[in-house]
């Protein structure tokens, strides 16, 4: 995976992160929602871990997919990077028209069971100096190689209504390597997206609107026996647990850390002011898979919880309008 994800601790964030939060003597009634998200989308068995663990436990996900695994490797060319020549990609391409086949069965079957399928580009390349124009290249293309895949890949059985789907429901977007830029959300509000999960935030914080396009924020959380700030996400921990080098023999520690990381932000919020808590995780077993490991035990424990929402960006979106056109803004 690139050594360029953006890994900042931020050392200036406030000592107040590693301190518990005072339990509200009454906290607020609205449910306290936990938005899990996966990028890249690529490995398949990966696919079906996510969805098992979701029935298991009520957990709605969002995929932010990057579209390159849905090209095989000798209909790479289809794909052209702004300033690339065609057919080159950060993290590849899939290898075969059967493993494309099989990803496209996967995302129809998540979408059939109320997943959210959403864009990560294409190529995963670090877009921060690209223009307005060259990422609405990199959407137009996405939007393309989604919506004819079956027929780019020469792929039969195409299910009805796959073409409306990829022309109509992709409305959320997260940068490779969460690097933002003031040309990708002109380019955003331009395509019309409904909401960005690029940023970044000291802790769990409320998602805003701006230019007509929800912001939300992967929250830094405390982490380890000093309880220094992490981006909650696993490639983070990865970096900060083992300098992104495979450790596996230690896999169980780095699993509890991450667990007690999450579990720690989550109660902080459930017993606070329940911003909503965001995770954010790959389809990339790291450290022998102790962050996913952390993932299942974090979700099977809060998302059965009754007054716990595990629910994707787009479910939240759709809460948060019916609430407010019931005059419950907060609800």
């Amino acid at each position: 995976m690139p050594a360029i994800f953006r890994t900042l601790t931020l050392a200036c964030v406030s000592l107040s992160l590693a301190l518990p939060a005072f339990a509200a003597a009454n906290p607020p009634q609205r449910p306290q929602y936990v938005i899990i998200s996966f990028d890249g989308a690529h490995e398949l068995a990966q696919w079906q871990r996510s969805r098992n663990l979701a029935a298991r436990t009520g957990a709605r996900f969002t995929y932010f997919l990057s579209c390159v695994f849905l090209l095989s490797r000798d209909k790479r060319t289809e794909y052209k990077a702004p300033g690339r020549s065609a057919g080159r990609s950060n993290v590849g391409f899939a290898q075969s028209k059967d493993e494309v086949r099989q990803r496209l069965s996967q995302i129809w079957l998540a979408r059939a069971e109320g997943h959210d399928i959403a864009s990560h580009a294409c190529g995963h390349f670090d877009g921060k100096a690209w223009s307005k124009a060259d990422w609405l290249s990199e959407f137009a293309s996405f939007n393309r190689i989604l919506r004819d895949a079956y027929e780019i890949n020469g792929i039969e059985g195409e299910p009805e209504g796959w073409k409306r789907f990829a022309e109509t429901e992709i409305k959320g977007f997260r940068v490779p390597y969460l690097s933002d830029s003031k040309a990708l959300y002109s380019a955003l509000a331009e395509d019309k997206f409904a909401y960005d999960a690029s940023g970044v935030s000291r802790g769990p914080a409320e998602p805003r609107p701006v230019d007509g396009i929800m912001r939300f924020s992967l929250p830094q959380i405390p982490e380890g026996p000093k309880g220094r700030p992490v981006i909650a996400m696993d490639y983070n921990l990865f970096v900060r647990h083992s300098g992104g080098i495979e450790r596996k023999d230690e896999g169980a520690a780095f699993e509890n850390r991450a667990y007690d990381a999450f579990h720690a932000a989550f109660e902080r919020e459930y017993n606070g002011q329940r911003i909503p808590f965001e995770l954010g995780f790959h389809f990339t077993l790291m450290n022998g898979g102790a962050y996913w490991r952390a993932l299942e035990r974090f979700a099977g424990e809060v998302c059965v919880k009754a007054d716990v929402k595990c629910v994707s960006y787009a479910d939240y979106l759709a809460d948060r309008h019916d609430a407010t056109r019931a005059g419950n803004v907060g609800g």
